[in-house]
């Protein structure tokens, strides 16, 4: 049918006021597991320092009746070191933009920080969880700290061809080989090599990212992989994965890399803080409102064979 003559409608009118919503809508990833399960020291300066220890392995002990008492030589405790790491973001608003209304926000400052700190936040979890080697930084290189992936060199498996394990200090990164999936086999074998090191923690956390996470749903044991619960629904999770050698709990991480699945005694990490977290004004230079978030921080690997790593997945 034809519209009547002269109607009043919304598509020759002005002054209709716009439908925008008051929500903004962010689903980016921001959880940041293993910087908020690792432990916190405290850093005083930008070269953080530590020290490790080990038994010397059990032997035949037996003495002739009498005899002289003959002290053994001890061994020196190991003494280890990282860098700190500057991470520093900022946000500027021009005045005009802090005067006008918005939709979804009081004031365009108050949000831009909050998102700048959620990212601040996933940076420092990238770096800790990163196959980076520490830099000392200099006037014109910023300082680096050494990531999990530089420490472990002990418990890894799986190490693909061309592969190789980093020194363990934090001075090189481990070298990337041929990947291979990953099998329950090898994340076993290093579960046990963990046991027999020493890292005897009841329950550990590893870190993967979510394809590795779907192939260790398919380990054997999960609860027959599928379940059928009471209410009717199908379950396939992994909650926890019980072995002789402790039990684990599953931690997805979007800044895992891929090829990587640590095994890791969360106290037996420490993010030692020179500069926690701070929210800063900086100068004014025109007509405009700055403000920086810096932390300063580095990574302690108490004992890296507390920790293992199922190496080169993919």
């Amino acid at each position: 049918m034809a519209q009547p003559s002269n109607l009043v409608q919304t598509t020759n009118r002005v002054g209709i006021r716009e439908d925008l919503s008051d929500m903004i809508y962010n689903i980016a990833p921001s959880d940041t597991p293993f910087f908020t399960a690792s432990g916190r020291s405290s850093a005083s300066s930008t070269l953080h320092e530590w020290q490790t220890d080990t038994l010397r392995d059990s032997a035949v002990n037996a003495h002739v009746e009498g005899d002289d008492t003959v002290a053994e030589s001890r061994q020196a405790t190991v003494r280890l070191n990282n860098r700190t790491q500057i991470f520093k973001n900022a946000v500027s608003v021009s005045g005009t933009n802090q005067a006008v209304t918005s939709a979804g926000r009081a004031k365009e400052m108050a949000y831009q920080t909050r998102l700048v700190l959620m990212e601040h936040k996933l940076d420092i979890e990238k770096a800790l969880l990163d196959n980076q080697a520490k830099v000392a930084g200099s006037s014109s290189t910023a300082a680096r700290l050494a990531g999990a992936g530089a420490w472990i060199t002990t418990n890894v498996n799986n190490v693909g061809a061309g592969g190789a394990n980093p020194t363990g200090d934090g001075s090189d990164a481990r070298t990337d080989g041929t990947a291979t999936a990953l099998t329950q086999t090898d994340f076993d074998t290093t579960m046990q090599e963990i046991w027999t090191e020493g890292g005897r923690a009841k329950v550990k956390t590893v870190y993967l990212n979510p394809s590795n996470m779907a192939v260790a749903l398919g380990f054997v044991g999960n609860n027959n992989a599928r379940a059928q619960t009471d209410s009717g629904q199908i379950e396939n999770v992994m909650n926890l994965y019980v072995t002789p050698w402790g039990q684990v709990k599953w931690q997805m991480s979007t800044e895992c890399r891929a090829t990587d699945v640590f095994i890791m005694t969360d106290d037996m990490w420490s993010v030692a803080m020179l500069r926690p977290t701070k929210n800063e004004p900086l100068a004014k230079t025109g007509d405009s409102e700055k403000r920086q978030l810096v932390t300063e921080l580095t990574l302690a690997c108490k004992n890296e064979k507390a920790h293992g790593l199922v190496a080169d997945c993919g």
